[in-house]
């Protein structure tokens, strides 16, 4: 088959010709990684640009067509993005142009959007801000009119593990009684001198960096509140990763984690009681991982929405 490029040239157009090897369906054809601006307002009206590594795919139902239209996504993606801000109507707009652009040899149609969204964080004590960067992947599907979105995200945050911090606690309390044997005469100015020191700590529980990646089905086809989600499930942990930090910051996230140990089941249930009563939510599924500084593997644990 040719394919009309000028008034007086044909071009061989080989994908669409019948081949030997054409003999069956497949589940999702396309190209993965293109370059593509995106601008996104994750739900506070605060519209940020930034680069985008854009898959497009469509499935392809007829075995004796050897291929699909690869550049025909590619236009209709950049021309997509380079419109304006991302919307849920506009990616399950995009979607039928994928298919309609592929009729006759498509019936189901997907987007995965990747990219990082700035959101400024104020500090926990002073009166300084700074910014984090939110990974995010839209993941879209329509097939007929069963439209489909998943949102997957990372939130990062301290935690410091129970067990250890009763382990330290202990010998501190060994410590405090070498130094100070029974008949020994104590005061308060001792004692807060003798916790003020060195000695005073002789043990420190581990803490670590932690990852909860989390992946949501928005409710509905309208705005989604990505930073609303976010911030409720940073509340729930209560020590995610700060950005400016002064001293008084720092002894502020120091309080923080004394005062919330968890193991990675307890931050797993804490995600998963907060997702199960978002409202805007209609299905979720998250990963923890703890990253610990005790062993050079991690300590995992899973949850999904409530059935």
């Amino acid at each position: 088959m040719y394919i009309q490029d000028s008034p007086t040239r044909l071009l061989p157009d080989v994908a669409s010709q019948e081949h030997a090897l054409a003999i069956g369906s497949l589940d999702w054809v396309g190209m993965d990684g293109m370059e593509m601006p995106v601008a996104f307002d994750a739900g506070d009206g605060d519209v940020r640009a930034t680069g985008a590594r854009v898959g497009a795919f469509v499935n392809l139902t007829k075995p004796e067509k050897r291929g699909i239209h690869m550049s025909r996504l590619y236009l209709l993606v950049s021309e997509a993005l380079s419109a304006g801000p991302l919307t849920v109507g506009g990616l399950r707009a995009l979607l039928g142009e994928f298919l309609s652009s592929h009729e006759g040899l498509s019936d189901h149609a997907r987007i995965t959007i990747g990219f990082e969204h700035l959101v400024r964080r104020r500090a926990l004590r002073s009166d300084n801000s700074g910014w984090r960067a939110y990974p995010i992947t839209l993941d879209a599907t329509l097939s007929g009119d069963r439209f489909h979105l998943e949102v997957t995200t990372d939130v990062v945050y301290s935690s410091t593990c129970p067990a250890s911090a009763a382990l330290s606690r202990q010998l501190i309390q060994d410590a405090f009684a070498r130094s100070f044997p029974a008949e020994h005469a104590l005061d308060r100015e001792t004692i807060l001198a003798w916790l003020g020191s060195e000695q005073g700590i002789v043990a420190t529980p581990h803490a670590q960096r932690s990852t909860a990646t989390i992946r949501v089905a928005p409710k509905g086809e309208g705005t989604f509140n990505l930073i609303g989600m976010i911030g409720r499930v940073e509340d729930a942990l209560g020590t995610p990763v700060q950005t400016a930090v002064k001293r008084a910051d720092e002894q502020a996230f120091a309080l923080a984690n004394g005062g919330n140990l968890m193991f990675c089941e307890d931050a797993a249930r804490r995600i998963q009681k907060t997702l199960d009563a978002d409202p805007t939510v209609a299905d979720f599924h998250v990963r923890v991982a703890h990253h610990e500084s005790l062993h050079p593997h991690d300590a995992v644990a899973f949850a999904s929405k409530a059935r």
